[in-house]
């Protein structure tokens, strides 16, 4: 499963912002496996397993963000001297795979624990979620790039989001002393990010240099980092939604003193986010609200884009963006019935 299917459509024109996303990104595939699970275990759950184990078994601790649909590494960046989409240039390859992303291990654990549930893990599956959980007990300590592909800091969502993944698969089977392990470290984990990434105000903070809110930190909160009615949660979604989200629309992160919709297009996998966050929390009226306001914000066809233009109404970047269908269906099953039903 490719990210999209097009590459160099531009995010905005003009501003040096297009991107070859004909790849399959470790996380988005695994946010894929995870929505489908959420209903049964279709076939996409056992093809987003597949991948993602031989990924591991093969690389360990040195997992790619990004593979070809192959599973060969990814060429860098580099023009082919087409004239490309009005408002952009051509673009093949991507710099993804030259960085190192944690939270890649972290969904990875989410979607082995996923299949888990639906008794669909097979034995290398199984080998799969230990060299996760190792290689997120080797790394954790090391800066990386984020979700969303920045400079190398200690990002707070990186490591709850491996946190809540080594929770998953320890819930995932019986007790034992490997699974006790790996609640150990995903408490580690938490105590560490809480000790350095957590705001004065009692929300959690994109990193320990950095005070902002992002729209990241919201999957944590949806996987189960911590439980429901952590404090933390609610503080954290309270003034994300104050602070980055307009009109039911949620934009990642603030970039400079621009208005959101000035910086880039309203983020539709955040908006989504929201809306499982909300209802992680209790706030049905809130969660539906969410999901109708960023269901609507497609093309004829029903596809998505990675961001959408409030202002003009247009979608913008490549599509179909694949983590955004991902998380609309899965809010569309998880909104039909109480959290964890």
């Amino acid at each position: 499963m490719v990210a999209a299917a097009t590459t160099s459509l531009p995010e905005r024109a003009g501003e040096d912002r297009n991107y070859d996303y004909r790849y399959v990104w470790i996380r988005d595939l695994c946010i894929a496996g995870q929505a489908v699970a959420a209903d049964e275990a279709h076939p996409l759950l056992d093809d987003a397993v597949r991948f993602a184990t031989a990924r591991l078994l093969d690389d360990g601790p040195g997992l790619a963000p990004v593979y070809t649909a192959e599973g060969r590494d990814v060429p860098g960046q580099h023009r082919l001297e087409l004239p490309g989409y009005p408002g952009g240039h051509d673009l093949v390859g991507n710099r993804g795979g030259e960085q190192f992303q944690l939270d890649a291990f972290g969904e990875a654990l989410l979607l082995l624990a996923a299949a888990a549930r639906h008794d669909r893990l097979d034995d290398d599956g199984r080998r799969a979620a230990e060299t996760a959980a190792q290689a997120i007990d080797r790394r954790w300590r090391e800066p990386d790039s984020g979700m969303w592909e920045l400079s190398p800091r200690h990002w707070a969502h990186s490591r709850l989001i491996c946190a809540a993944g080594l929770r998953a698969m320890a819930r995932a089977g019986p007790s034992t002393a490997r699974t006790a392990r790996w609640t150990e470290l995903a408490d580690a984990l938490i105590a560490d990010t809480a000790a350095h990434s957590l705001h004065p105000s009692g929300r959690w903070q994109r990193s320990p240099g950095d005070p902002g809110l992002d729209g990241a930190l919201l999957m944590p909160l949806v996987r189960g980092a911590l439980p429901a009615d952590d404090p933390r949660n609610a503080a954290t979604l309270r003034a994300y939604t104050r602070r980055l989200t307009d009109d039911h629309f949620a934009y990642r992160f603030r970039h400079d003193g621009r208005p959101l919709n000035e910086a880039e297009g309203a983020f539709l996998l955040c908006g989504f986010a929201v809306a499982l966050a909300q209802h992680r929390q209790g706030h049905e009226v809130e969660a539906y609200r969410w999901f109708e306001r960023n269901r609507a914000a497609c093309g004829p066809a029903g596809l998505y884009s990675e961001e959408y233009d409030v202002g003009l109404r247009q979608m913008r970047g490549n599509l179909p963006q694949a983590f955004v269908h991902a998380l609309m269906l899965e809010c569309a099953v998880r909104l039909n019935r109480p959290w964890g039903a």
